[in-house]
């Protein structure tokens, strides 16, 4: 089972996908996001959860001036600071994937070939979000 990864800024209010990414398997964001780092918007906070706690990503956060609102893990030694009111809001973005996830194709998957998954998802990310 693939994992996928979305960026995208607010823009006018509104929050669209800008860049996919599939990975292989059952893996953490951080691998997919590696990815997509280099297409990163400029914005001024990035809300993540706990799976986009890892050092070399705050880091890469940091060099392109983007503050992270994401906490720490929960085995991490030293606590990190983020922005607690901030990170509440985002519940936003776990509903823009709830979106793309009430079709039918990409919720259950059907096809295994990660191209034709990665099209379904551009397709019912477009029809959503853009048109």
């Amino acid at each position: 089972m693939s994992h996928w990864n979305a960026i995208g800024p607010r823009d006018n209010g509104e929050c669209r996908p800008l860049d996919l990414f599939v990975t292989a398997g059952q893996v953490s964001d951080y691998i997919g996001t590696r990815a997509l780092l280099s297409s990163l918007p400029n914005v001024d906070w990035l809300l993540g959860d706990r799976g986009f706690d890892v050092n070399w990503f705050r880091e890469a956060l940091k060099d392109k001036v983007i503050r992270a609102c994401t906490p720490g893990r929960k085995l991490r030694k030293v606590a990190v600071k983020y922005d607690k009111r901030r990170h509440k809001r985002r519940n936003r973005v776990e509903i823009r994937f709830g979106r793309v996830k009430d079709w039918r194709l990409v919720a259950t998957r059907y096809d295994w070939c990660p191209k034709v998954f990665l099209s379904a998802i551009a397709l019912a990310a477009t029809v959503i979000y853009w048109l």
